[in-house]
């Protein structure tokens, strides 16, 4: 195991903990705050639900934490110091003497400070060489920038140790090789920031309004090519050199507050334009283009399985979309209870594809899942029926792959009842596109008490309407396929 000392346990010191607690280190913690291992303990908690859940492997088995009533003891043994004090250079200071006069000599010690350089930290120290800027972004176990930012004084043996527990650790570290007040991120951050006041200040957006501009437009856009790049999509077949053009004379209009803005020279395009090239030049504007969308697509499906920003708006557009349509249906609505219900209609998503170009299978699995959770809402086992304590779960589920289908093509399930009633509900889908059948899913389900997690009757209602399609369709043929068992003869 690999000790990281922690000194600071706040909001950022709690997430750094976190992140290499998580990632199998041995995490020493120093905080005079009589508060600082429940705090700290609520991070982790955060931490535990959501870091693993970015990966498809298992992280290391977690480290082990314990606080310390000295900076000495907490950092005995580390080779990884993080100080996370309050942002007073008098505090960092006296905090860096105190680390020096005990730790390793080899150790890195990293700050989290968001403003001060790291000469202004080195300054006085013992070992200057040994101290650098490595600046997070909250939640720190989530966010994997890392602005390292060092001087000249700086041990170019430590700093490429740095880099590479920050990579080991899941994190970007972005060697800033020359030093300015909050570095690089938080001078974007502190522009938006000025200009937003301004806009609150004289009225013209509210906080709310500012917020949806950015959660709703380029703020998705940044998060996944940045600044230039989008800029250079934006340009079109052209290039960073049109856009430059095109929008260049923006720089002398007087739109923001921030007015102080370099000379707009033909160095400058070149210089920028040159950089793009570097960075983006290896694909075409099309292939940027289909990027940014899976990547767009991605991430705003991922807003909408949390129903929030972007994905609130999806989920209100579906939700007008079922308006009116059998896919809003219940029970009562429904004609003609013997013909197979339509439980699904979707295209399919870029994401649910796999390397052969298909959808995979676990993507059946969920289409068949949706399309039981759809017929569960028919009858009445809705959010407000589940939440008063019942609900079905799956006891077995049969799928057959026919056909393949690809990411774009609208697929329907159409969903019968095989037998229904009491606490046993057994269903079959078909999935189709057009006339093409591409699969089918069988469920058996039992409906539960989620007190006891134990078979139960459902309620007199969703019993009702069950038999009431059950009864309806069992003069139907049983479909071809119903029952099979894997290795069945076909």
């Amino acid at each position: 195991m690999t000790t990281a000392a922690i000194i600071g346990g706040g909001v950022i010191g709690g997430g750094w903990a976190a992140r290499f607690l998580l990632n199998g280190w041995d995490v020493q913690v120093y905080d005079p705050d009589a508060e600082a291992q429940r705090k700290i303990g609520a991070v982790l908690g955060n931490a535990r639900r959501s870091l693993p859940g970015l990966l498809d492997v298992a992280l290391p088995d977690e480290g082990t934490l314990s606080f310390h009533d000295t900076i000495e003891n907490a950092v005995a043994g580390a080779v990884w110091i993080q100080e996370s004090v309050p942002e007073r250079l008098e505090v960092k200071h006296r905090t860096f003497a105190a680390i020096q006069a005990a730790c390793d000599p080899g150790a890195v010690i990293g700050s989290s400070t968001s403003g001060f350089k790291p000469s202004e930290l080195q300054a006085d120290a013992r070992r200057p060489e040994q101290i650098m800027v490595c600046h997070p972004f909250n939640p720190v176990y989530l966010l994997p920038l890392v602005e390292v930012v060092t001087t000249d004084a700086t041990d170019p043996g430590l700093l490429e140790a740095a880099k590479s527990t920050l990579t080991g650790l899941g994190m970007h570290p972005l060697h800033l090789k020359k030093e300015i007040d909050a570095h690089v991120a938080d001078r974007f951050l502190e522009a938006v920031w000025r200009e937003a006041l301004w806009l609150v200040k004289d009225g013209i957006a509210t906080t709310e309004e500012i917020d949806d501009a950015i959660r709703y437009g380029f703020g998705i856009r940044w998060a996944q090519m940045g600044l230039f790049e989008t800029y250079r999509v934006a340009g079109g077949e052209a290039g960073m050199k049109h856009f430059m053009a095109q929008f260049g004379p923006a720089l002398k209009w007087p739109w923001t507050k921030l007015m102080d803005v370099p000379e707009f020279t033909e160095e400058l395009v070149d210089l920028i334009a040159g950089q793009s090239d570097a960075q983006s030049g290896q694909h075409s504007i099309r292939d940027l283009e289909r990027i940014r969308d899976n990547n767009l697509v991605a991430m705003m499906r991922a807003l909408k399985a949390q129903d929030w920003g972007a994905g609130a708006l999806l989920q209100a557009q579906e939700r007008q979309l079922r308006e009116g349509t059998a896919l809003g249906q219940r029970a009562a609505d429904v004609d003609d209870p013997a013909a197979p219900i339509l439980t699904i209609r979707r295209a399919v998503p870029l994401d649910w594809t796999d390397y052969n170009g298909h959808m995979n299978e676990a993507k059946y699995l969920q289409a068949f899942g949706d399309a039981t959770d759809r017929f569960m809402e028919l009858i009445g086992c809705d959010a407000d029926y589940i939440a008063s304590g019942g609900s079905y779960f799956t006891a077995e589920t049969h799928i057959r792959h026919l056909d393949e289908v690809h990411a774009g093509a609208v697929i329907e399930v159409h969903t019968r009842v095989l037998a229904g009633g009491g606490k046993k509900m057994h269903l079959w889908h078909e999935m189709v596109e057009g006339d093409r059948l591409l699969a089918t899913g069988e469920h058996f389900l039992l409906h539960v008490s989620l007190q006891t997690r134990r078979p139960a009757e459902p309620s007199v209602e969703i019993d009702a309407a069950l038999r009431r399609f059950a009864e309806a369709q069992q003069h139907l043929p049983r479909p071809e396929g119903a029952g099979r068992a894997v290795g069945a003869p076909r």
